[in-house]
C-alpha cells in the first residue's frame, strides 16, 4: 500500500490515510481504499474498521492539482472509481467509524459521511463539509442524500448550496459529527466505540444497521451513471476549468510562501 497504513487489532483494523501532509485523494488512494474495504468486508475474522488520517488532516479532499492534469480517459476512470468507492462505503455492512484527525472538506467529508460514527479533533481551525459548490465541482445526488440522512434535509440543503465548511461545533450541532475530542484522543475514542459495538451479537448489529440505512439506500443511484456523466461534462467546461486553474495557482502560491 502506497497511500494507506494498516494497523490490525484483535477484531478490527485501523486504516490510516497516509498520502503526503494532507491526504489529498488521487486515483491510487481510491483504488487502495476500495481494495482494503472489500478485503475487510469479506474477512470473517475482521469485524470492523476505523478510518483515520494524519495529525491536522483527515483528508483535504480531491487532489485537484493532480486531477487537473488528467486526460479524458484518466478523469473518467477517476470519477467512476470515486463514485464506486462512495457506494461501497455507504453499503459497508460492518461497524465503520471515522476518526477525523483534523480538516475534512469535500472529498474528506465524502468518506466520513459513509461511516456509522464520526469523532473529530477539537480546535477552531478544523473544518468539515461538502463544499463542492464553492470549489466548482458538481456534487452528486448520492452525496446530497448522505448529508440529509445525518443532518436533515433542510440544513443539508442550506449548507450544500452555500458550499459551507463547518466548524467542529457546527458539525456536532447539525448532527454530522458525534463528538469533539482532543486531537491525540480521536483514534482512542473511535476504538472505544468500536469495542462497545463488538460486544454485541454481530449478526444482530449488522441486520440493525441495514434496517437503519434502508431508506437512505433506497434513494441511491445504484451505479451513479447520471451523476458521473454530469460531473465529467462540467469538469471540461471552459469557465470551470479557468476557475479551477486560478484556485490551484492560488493554492500553490500559498504553499511557496
Amino acid at each position: 500500500m502506497n497511500t494507506l497504513k494498516l494497523e490490525k487489532k484483535q477484531e478490527y483494523t485501523i486504516v490510516q490515510m497516509h498520502r503526503g501532509k494532507v491526504n489529498a485523494i488521487d486515483h491510487e488512494m481510491v483504488q487502495e481504499l476500495r481494495q482494503v474495504f472489500r478485503d475487510i468486508e469479506n474477512d470473517e475474522a475482521v469485524k470492523g474498521v476505523i478510518l483515520s488520517g494524519q495529525p491536522h488532516y483527515f483528508s483535504a479532499g480531491l487532489d485537484l492539482i493532480e486531477l487537473f492534469r488528467y486526460n479524458e480517459k484518466q478523469i473518467n476512470n477517476f470519477f467512476r472509481a470515486f463514485g464506486a468507492l462512495y457506494l461501497e462505503l455507504a453499503k459497508f455492512t460492518k461497524p465503520f467509524i471515522s476518526a477525523i484527525t483534523g480538516h475534512a472538506p469535500a472529498g474528506g467529508c465524502v468518506l466520513a459521511v459513509t461511516s456509522d460514527n464520526r469523532y473529530m479533533a477539537e480546535g477552531e481551525p478544523y473544518r468539515i463539509g461538502l463544499n463542492e459548490v464553492a470549489v466548482n465541482i458538481q456534487i452528486s445526488q448520492n452525496l446530497t442524500e448522505a448529508y440529509a440522512f445525518w443532518m436533515g434535509s433542510g440544513l443539508a440543503n442550506r449548507y450544500i448550496l452555500e458550499g459551507k465548511l463547518l466548524t467542529g461545533s457546527e458539525a456536532v450541532s447539525g448532527g454530522l459529527v458525534d463528538l469533539l475530542v482532543p486531537l491525540d484522543q480521536v483514534v482512542d475514542h473511535a476504538e472505544m466505540k468500536m469495542q462497545h459495538y463488538l460486544k454485541t451479537d454481530q449478526e444482530i448489529w449488522v441486520n440493525t444497521k441495514r434496517k437503519l440505512r434502508k431508506h437512505w439506500h433506497s434513494k441511491l443511484d445504484p451505479d451513479g451513471q447520471s451523476s458521473f456523466k454530469e460531473a465529467v461534462t462540467l469538469w471540461w467546461k471552459p469557465e470551470i476549468r479557468a476557475k479551477m486553474e486560478a484556485h490551484i495557482k492560488s493554492f500553490s502560491n500559498k504553499k511557496k510562501t
